[in-house]
C-alpha cells in the first residue's frame, strides 16, 4: 500500500515563493520524502517583480535591477539552476546627489550617508557650515534607549541633524523603501546602526571602526569590482531558470486563493475557481494584505490591514548616443525630497550596467513615486515621459525624444516597516504558532524586501515546514 503523502502548498510565485518550491523539492528528491507540493500563483506568470524587457539590444528590467553581491544566498542559487555563468558586476562610477538644482557627488568615504572621513564631508557642497557643526554633536551625544524601535528619520537627525538627513541620508535610504524615513523602522530596516551607536556612542567613530579597511593593493580585477550583481540575460532569465528546475505538476498558474480555513490537522484552501485543495502544511508567500484576506477568519492578521504600501514606477528611456549632449561622468543620482523635481533617483544604465545597451545608444532609468507622493504613477504614459525629460532637461541636455520608452507602474508594491514592524510580525508568528500551526510567512512584506532578503525567507520557511511535517509524523 503506497504511503499517503502530505501535502504542502506554496502561495504566491514571487522570488519567495519560487525559493521555497524549488528548495521543498530538492529535499523531497535527497531524502525520498512522502511530501508533494503546489505552487499556487494568481497570474499567469511566476517572477514577481522580476520582469525584464529585451528590446532592440536592450535589457531592460520593470523591476528591482540589481542585488547586493555580499547577500550569498541568491548567488547560491544561482549555481543551484546553472545562472552563476550569467552573474555580472556593475561599473563603478561617480553617483550624486541632486540639491538645490545641482549635482553634488557623493562625498568619499560616506556608508549609506554617514561619514567616515572627515575630509570629504568637509570639503562637499552638500552641507552649510552649520549643518556640518551640527553633524559633529554625533561625537559627544548619547547612545538612543537601549532596545526601543524609532523611526529612521528620528535616529539619524538626532545623531546627524537635519541637513545631513534631508541632503544625504533621506534620498539614500527612503530610495530603497520607497518610503518616508520619519516612519520607516531603524530595527526591521538597518538595525546595524543601532547596533553601532550601542557600541560606539558616536556613529561616525562606529561606522569607521567598524567598516572592513581596504587592502592596500587589491588586485586590479578586484579592485574595479561593483557592489551589485545582476544577470547579463535579466532577472526574469533568472525566475524562469528556477521555473525550470521545478516539476510543472506542481506548478499552478492563473488561480487565486481567496480563503483558508483550518479543518482539524488540515487546511481548506479555496481557490476562485470554486476547487478547494487541502494541505498539511502552508507557505504564504504572499503581499500582508492578501495573506490577511486569505487569512480573513483569523483576526490576529488584521494588524496587516493598516500597514501601507507605497506605489511607485520606473520610466526606461532609450536615446541614440548624440541625443545627450553634455553628458555627466557617473553612473546616477538621487534627488533630495527638498528640491522640485518629480522624480526620485536616475540611473544612466549605460553607464552602471554595460551589458544592457547597444554600443551608440544611450539608456536612462528614472523612478517616480514615494510615500505621500505617489498621483504621478497613475498619470497617463505621456504625461509621465514628460515630467521626467523636464526633470532630466535641469541636469543635462537631452536634445532628441527618446527612441522608445517603457514605463512600469507597480501598485500598492513596495510594504513599509513603520516603527514596530518587528513586534507586529513577531506577534502574528507567535499566533500562528498557536492557532494555525504549519502556516509560515516569507516575502518582502515581513523580513526584508530585497531578492536575497527573500530568498533566505523561502528558504526559513522550507526548514520550519519540514520541522513541523516530521513532528506530526510521530
Amino acid at each position: 500500500m503506497a504511503e499517503e503523502k502530505q501535502k504542502v502548498i506554496i502561495i504566491g510565485g514571487g522570488i519567495a515563493g519560487l525559493t521555497s518550491a524549488f528548495y521543498l523539492q530538492k529535499a523531497i528528491q535527497e531524502q525520498n520524502l512522502p511530501i508533494e507540493i503546489k505552487l499556487i500563483e494568481a497570474s499567469h506568470r511566476l517572477g514577481g517583480k522580476m520582469q525584464t524587457v529585451v528590446k532592440d539590444g536592450f535589457t531592460i528590467e520593470r523591476g528591482p535591477d540589481s542585488f547586493l553581491a555580499r547577500k550569498t544566498s541568491i548567488i547560491r542559487l544561482a549555481k543551484e539552476v546553472g545562472m552563476d555563468d550569467q552573474l555580472v558586476h556593475n561599473s563603478t562610477g561617480k553617483s550624486f546627489v541632486l540639491v538645490n538644482e545641482k549635482l553634488h557627488s557623493m562625498p568619499g568615504g560616506s556608508i549609506m550617508g554617514i561619514p567616515t572621513e572627515v575630509g570629504p564631508f568637509i570639503t562637499t557642497g552638500l552641507f552649510s557650515i552649520p549643518g556640518k557643526l551640527r553633524a559633529a554633536a554625533d561625537f559627544i551625544l548619547p547612545r538612543s534607549e537601549s532596545g526601543k524601535d524609532q523611526s529612521l528619520g528620528e535616529f539619524f537627525r538626532r545623531r546627524l541633524g537635519d541637513e545631513v538627513v534631508e541632503n544625504l541620508i533621506e534620498p539614500l535610504l527612503s530610495g530603497i523603501y520607497a518610503g518616508d524615513i520619519d516612519q520607516l523602522s531603524l530595527m526591521s530596516t538597518f538595525p546595524q546602526f543601532y547596533e553601532v551607536e550601542q557600541k560606539y556612542r558616536s556613529l561616525i567613530i562606529g561606522m569607521k571602526k567598524s567598516t572592513p579597511s581596504q587592502p592596500k593593493q587589491p588586485e586590479s580585477k578586484e579592485k574595479d569590482k561593483g557592489a551589485f550583481l545582476t544577470f547579463k540575460t535579466g532577472l526574469q532569465s533568472f525566475a524562469e531558470a528556477i521555473e525550470a528546475k521545478i516539476d510543472s505538476r506542481s506548478i499552478l498558474k492563473g488561480h487565486r486563493v481567496d480563503k483558508i480555513t483550518k479543518h482539524g490537522n488540515k487546511y481548506d484552501v479555496y481557490l476562485n475557481n470554486g476547487e478547494t485543495l487541502s494541505a498539511d502544511s502552508i507557505i504564504a508567500a504572499t503581499p500582508h494584505k492578501l495573506t490577511q484576506a486569505m487569512f480573513a477568519d483569523y483576526h490576529f492578521f488584521d494588524p496587516f490591514k493598516t500597514v501601507p504600501s507605497t506605489s511607485v514606477a520606473t520610466v526606461a528611456l532609450a536615446f541614440p548616443e548624440e541625443a545627450v549632449k553634455n553628458d555627466i561622468d557617473g553612473t546616477g543620482f538621487v534627488v533630495s525630497r527638498n528640491s522640485d523635481y518629480s522624480i526620485t533617483a536616475c540611473t544612466w544604465t549605460h553607464k552602471k550596467w554595460a551589458h544592457s545597451t547597444p554600443k551608440g545608444k544611450v539608456l536612462l532609468r528614472c523612478y517616480v513615486g514615494r510615500s505621500g507622493d505617489e498621483t504621478i504613477v497613475d498619470l497617463s504614459d505621456d504625461r509621465i515621459i514628460k515630467i521626467v525629460l523636464d526633470d532630466l532637461k535641469k541636469t543635462m541636455d537631452i536634445t532628441m525624444n527618446p527612441d522608445f520608452s517603457i514605463i512600469s507602474r507597480w501598485k500598492n508594491s513596495m510594504p513599509q516597516y513603520t516603527v514596530g514592524h518587528k513586534k507586529r510580525i513577531a506577534e502574528i508568528t507567535e499566533h500562528m504558532n498557536a492557532e494555525l500551526p504549519g502556516v509560515f510567512l516569507a516575502g518582502s512584506s515581513y523580513g526584508g524586501v530585497g531578492l536575497p532578503d527573500c530568498i533566505d525567507q523561502g528558504e526559513t520557511a522550507v526548514q520550519n515546514v519540514m520541522n513541523y511535517l516530521k513532528k506530526q509524523e510521530v
